[in-house]
């Protein structure tokens, strides 16, 4: 706290229009008792702040749920200290029985609150953690009136989001006639160290009346969220990683601590649309610190990976790619996987990150200073975390530098899993980013993570999932070490695709691949959706035009690159004098738009889009009141029909699209796909 005093009861922090209220000075633990936006109603009703579970003590009442713990019971409020601002304080409460201290960190943001706990053992007997949710928050709305917003996701197949009517996730089954609270509930949790693997971190309660609830969880280790019934309203638990759920048990001796990961709720009145954009001014919050002025240009990245040489780089494939993507308009140009042997299956390899003996005509620097000279920025792939059981860094490193289980190391597709924990892990790679930086000048890190390493390490922790978490902590904390040392360098957060796309990592990187998804037409449901989960500005979507490809075709794999951060790639050199227009075209707007990017808020005219849908849609906000629309046809055409005084098209190839303004409404006639184009909205 910059200005600590002693609150009085209730606690009411405030932050331009967003007011939340905690009780502390009852004879009963802390709670949240409100949250509202412009004097409205709370979209929550009166519950306990912390709730706790150890080996020893877990439920009051039965339940598979992360509410009712016997622990949280027993908190009562020792000390409260709040900022000199009024939108920030500290809760401690203090479990008589077991010494146990829970110190509550609570900041309001734009459209709600941010939190985080710390456990701290004052007693004098060890105590092991089972789980300490982050958010523990009750709704106001009845069940029956609520649709939870969640996504799932998998390789190829990211961003699947639906919309769940709450009551038949959550039926009413006579809860009150026994006396007894929802025992089952329903959620979702991640798995091992793809943090949006197969679940989102992210998701809403959106009430009939328009008022949504939207959490967040910043882990890059394991996270869970749940719902269950709770005195009329729906309880929501969010945090991890857990034991249950990730083997990540936590001893805390006498006088040590721990810590849970961050976690925001966002409050909106204005419905699912309104709830994603309080998450995307959230999300640059979290990002404000870490920015940089390089990173403000946003600039348009080519990558020689996607539909073109697929990690098998060389000077003579490389050559022509450089000078397309710099007639096109690319201000950087990364290599990607492969550069570092001559072995086409290079898995095993990986690790060192020394130059291939012969696969480059001069040398890597050679291919280097030809990006350099045609106008661009080099960039360079990279799987930090990984190597590969054939590099000379596999035997050269003590064994606690990787993952183990059980005094053996963590073997996946040939390659161990270093531990940044240790000093070893992380002195590596820094030698590995100085040496490329000072030899090469690199500009851009593509960082990716293609092993999956199951629950963690053991070493060093009590649980697996523990260790996993520590290890998640140390990249982050070395990846702002490496932007401190290099201030021009840009860092790519990829993980086969999308699965770590989460904003514990995202907060202090600056763009995410969205998919490794190689079909245009199936990548359009993943760039339209990609802004529930990722900043418009980070959502670095593949656009990889190629010679065979159709006017339609070009189209929807441009406008999906248009639609968020344009990550170009493709045969560029291969186009016909037409096609190569297009793509200039493309990369022209998208240069012309960014600075709106970095401030638009994204909605959805037709709804969150469907993996099968013929029609998708996805829309920006802008600063300036205008609206892009990114429309994508991939089956039979329909009639749109939109607010607004005007519409203009922005981009698309071929006749343009139908369109008309009469009566404060925007008429589009979408032709039968495969077909795509950008619009701006104006309203008068």
């Amino acid at each position: 706290m910059t200005a600590a005093t002693t609150a009085t009861t209730p606690l009411d922090l405030t932050r331009d229009a967003v007011r939340v209220t905690v009780s502390t000075g009852e004879d009963a633990p802390a709670a949240l008792t409100a949250i509202s936006i412009d004097g409205q109603p709370s979209a929550v009703l009166r519950h306990p702040l912390v709730e706790v579970f150890t080996s020893r003590e877990r439920h009051d009442r039965m339940t598979l749920g992360y509410v009712g713990s016997t622990i949280g019971t027993r908190l009562r409020v020792v000390e409260v200290a709040v900022d000199d601002t009024g939108s920030g304080a500290v809760v401690a409460q203090l479990d008589p029985d077991t010494g146990l201290r829970i110190e509550t960190v609570l900041e309001v943001v734009d459209d709600g609150i941010r939190l985080s706990h710390r456990a701290i053992n004052t007693g004098d007997r060890e105590i092991v953690l089972f789980a300490l949710p982050t958010l523990s928050v009750r709704t106001s709305a009845d069940p029956a009136a609520l649709t939870l917003v969640s996504g799932r996701g998998e390789w190829l197949g990211e961003g699947r989001w639906v919309e769940q009517s709450v009551a038949e996730l959550l039926p009413e089954l006579g809860f009150a006639a026994v006396a007894q609270p929802d025992r089952t509930g329903y959620g979702q949790s991640s798995s091992g160290g793809w943090s949006t693997g197969s679940g989102m971190p992210t998701a809403l309660l959106v009430a009939a009346d328009g008022t949504a609830l939207a959490w967040q969880i910043e882990s890059s280790a394991g996270w869970q969220w749940s719902l269950s019934r709770g005195d009329g309203g729906v309880v929501v638990s969010a945090g991890g990683p857990t034991e249950r759920e990730h083997q990540a048990e936590v001893r805390l001796a006498p006088g040590t601590s721990a810590e849970t990961v961050p976690a925001a709720l966002v409050v909106s009145g204005d419905g699912r649309d309104g709830a994603f954009g309080g998450l995307t001014r959230l999300r640059r919050r979290l990002r404000a610190p870490h920015l940089r002025p390089v990173e403000h240009a946003l600039p348009v990245v080519y990558n020689d990976y996607m539909n073109t040489l697929m990690g098998q780089p060389s000077t003579e494939a490389l050559l022509p790619l450089i000078a397309a993507a710099s007639r096109a308009g690319a201000e950087y140009f990364c290599i990607d996987a492969g550069w570092f042997t001559d072995r086409t299956d290079y898995w095993s390899w990986v690790g060192e990150w020394q130059d291939a003996p012969n696969r480059f005509t001069g040398g890597l620097g050679a291919v280097i200073d030809a990006i350099r000279s045609a106008g661009m920025v080099p960039g360079i792939w990279l799987e930090p975390e990984s190597v590969g059981l054939d590099s000379a860094v596999a035997d050269a490193l003590p064994a606690d530098a990787f993952f183990q289980r059980y005094g053996e190391p963590v073997i996946e597709q040939r390659r161990k899993h270093l531990d940044l924990r240790h000093p070893a892990a992380r002195a590596h790679l820094d030698r590995v980013v100085d040496r490329l930086v000072a030899e090469y000048g690199i500009g851009y890190l593509k960082l990716d993570y293609n092993i999956e390493p199951g629950s963690g390490t053991d070493v060093g922790a009590l649980a697996p999932g523990q260790g996993l978490l520590g290890h998640t902590r140390a990249l982050r904390d070395w990846l702002v070490s490496v932007q401190q040392r290099h201030p021009h360098l840009l860092l790519e957060n990829c993980a086969s695709g999308a699965m770590r796309s989460d904003y514990h990592l995202l907060a202090v990187t600056h763009l995410q691949s969205t998919s490794d998804q190689q079909d245009a037409l199936r990548y359009a449901a993943i760039a339209a959706s990609a802004p529930a989960s990722v900043l418009p500005e980070q959502s670095g979507n593949w656009a990889y035009p190629a010679a065979g490809m159709s006017d339609g075709e070009r189209a929807v794999t441009l406008v999906s690159g248009l639609s968020g951060r344009l990550y170009l790639a493709g045969f560029l050199d291969r186009l016909d004098a037409a096609a190569f227009a297009d793509v200039a075209r493309a990369v022209s707007l998208a240069r012309s738009q960014r600075s709106e990017l970095a401030e638009a808020l994204p909605f959805w005219p037709l709804g969150l889009p469907q993996w099968d849908a013929a029609v998708i849609t996805l829309g920006r906000r802008l600063p300036s009141g205008d609206e892009l629309l990114h429309v994508w046809s991939r089956g039979e055409g329909r009639e749109l029909r939109l607010a607004g005084s005007t519409i203009t098209q922005e981009f698309g190839i071929g006749a343009p699209w139908v369109t008309a303004a009469e009566d404060e409404t925007v008429r589009i006639l979408v032709p039968t796909g495969p077909d795509a184009a950008v619009f701006r909205i104006t309203r008068h």
